[in-house]
C-alpha cells in the first residue's frame, strides 16, 4: 500500500506539472501583441518624415509603445548655450549642465510635441518621462574607465510592467523619453535604445512583444551608401564580426547589443530599419531582423 500510494502521488504531481505546462502554453498564445517602437533622432529632425511617422504608427494595429530619444536636438541647444557634446560610443556623457538641457529638449519639447501631433492624428497618446507614475527607475551607473555622469542603468525590476499595462487597458499609447529616475529626486540621461529594449523585455511577460527601431537608413546596410546593400537577417553569432568589419559601428553597436539581449530574453522578434517604411512591417517585411 505505501508502495502504491507513492506512485500515485507521483502520477498526480506529474499530471499537474503538466497541467501547468499547457495553461502557460495556452497563456502565451492568448498573448495580444505588442509593438514598441523606438524612433531615432535624425527621423525626428525632419518635421516631414516625422510627419509621416507618426501617421503610420498611428495607423498601426494593436497595442504600442513609443520610445524617443532626440540627441540632434539636445546636442544643437547645448552648443547654443556653450556646452560641447561629448560622445563614446554612441553614447553621451551627460554632466549636470548637460543634463538640464536634454531634460528639457527629451522630456519637454519633443516628447510634448510627437503627443500634441499623435492626438490630432486620432491616437490617444500620453507623454511621459521615467520619473512620471514612476514608471522607469534607473540606477546612476557607477564610474569605470569612463565617467559618464548622470546617466542611467537600468536592470530587470526598472520597468513598471503595471503602470504600463494600465495606461495600455485606458486606451492610451504611451510616449517614453530617455529621462528616467534613481527613485531619490535625480532625473538621469538613459539610452533611448536601452529603455525600448527594457520595455520590450520587462512586457514580454504579459504580451506577445516584438521591438522594432525606426531610423533614416533602411536597415543594417554592408555599404551605408548603398541602400541595395541591405543586411536582411543578422545572427547574434555574427555579431561580432560585423564590428570587425566596420558594417556595425558607433551608435549601432549599443543598438544591437540591446537588441539581441531583448531576444534572448523573451522579446519575439526584434528589427531594425526605416522610419518611412513602417507601414510595411504586417506585409511586405522591413528592414533587418535580428536572430538569435
Amino acid at each position: 500500500m505505501g508502495s502504491a500510494g507513492c506512485f500515485e502521488r507521483l502520477v498526480t504531481k506529474l499530471n499537474l506539472e503538466s497541467a501547468q505546462q499547457q495553461v502557460l502554453k495556452c497563456k502565451k498564445h492568448r498573448m495580444k501583441q505588442l509593438t514598441i517602437i523606438k524612433i531615432g533622432g535624425n527621423v525626428i529632425d525632419n518635421s516631414q518624415k516625422l510627419h509621416q511617422f507618426l501617421l503610420d504608427f498611428t495607423a498601426l494595429p494593436g497595442d504600442k509603445i513609443l520610445v524617443h530619444g532626440g540627441g540632434k536636438i539636445a546636442s544643437e541647444l547645448g552648443v547654443s548655450l556653450g556646452i560641447e557634446p561629448k560622445m563614446v560610443d554612441g553614447r553621451r556623457i551627460t554632466d549636470i549642465e548637460t543634463l538640464r538641457v536634454v531634460t528639457m529638449v527629451y522630456a519637454g519639447l519633443i516628447n510634448k510635441n510627437m503627443v500634441a501631433q499623435l492626438q490630432a492624428k486620432g491616437c490617444n497618446a500620453i507623454g511621459l518621462s521615467g520619473a512620471d507614475g514612476n514608471v522607469i527607475k534607473a540606477v546612476k551607473r557607477p564610474v569605470g574607465k569612463v565617467d559618464y555622469g548622470f546617466v542611467g542603468d537600468l536592470d530587470e525590476s526598472s520597468v513598471s510592467v503595471a503602470t504600463l499595462d494600465s495606461l495600455l487597458k485606458s486606451n492610451l499609447i504611451p510616449v517614453l523619453c530617455a529621462i528616467t529616475h534613481d527613485g531619490d529626486t535625480q532625473l538621469l540621461n538613459t539610452n533611448a535604445d536601452t529603455i525600448a529594449s527594457a520595455v520590450a523585455v520587462a512586457m514580454s511577460s504579459s504580451y506577445d512583444t516584438r521591438l522594432v527601431y525606426c531610423f533614416e537608413k533602411k536597415g543594417v546596410l554592408r555599404d551605408v551608401d548603398d541602400e541595395l546593400s541591405l543586411v536582411t537577417e543578422i545572427r547574434r553569432s555574427a555579431f561580432e564580426s560585423l564590428q570587425e568589419e566596420g558594417i556595425v559601428s558607433g551608435g549601432m553597436i549599443p543598438k544591437l547589443h540591446n537588441a539581441f539581449e531583448a531576444i534572448r530574453q523573451g522579446v519575439k522578434a526584434v528589427y531594425i530599419g526605416k522610419a518611412d517604411e513602417l507601414a510595411q512591417i504586417d506585409t511586405q517585411g522591413f528592414g533587418t531582423r535580428l536572430i538569435a
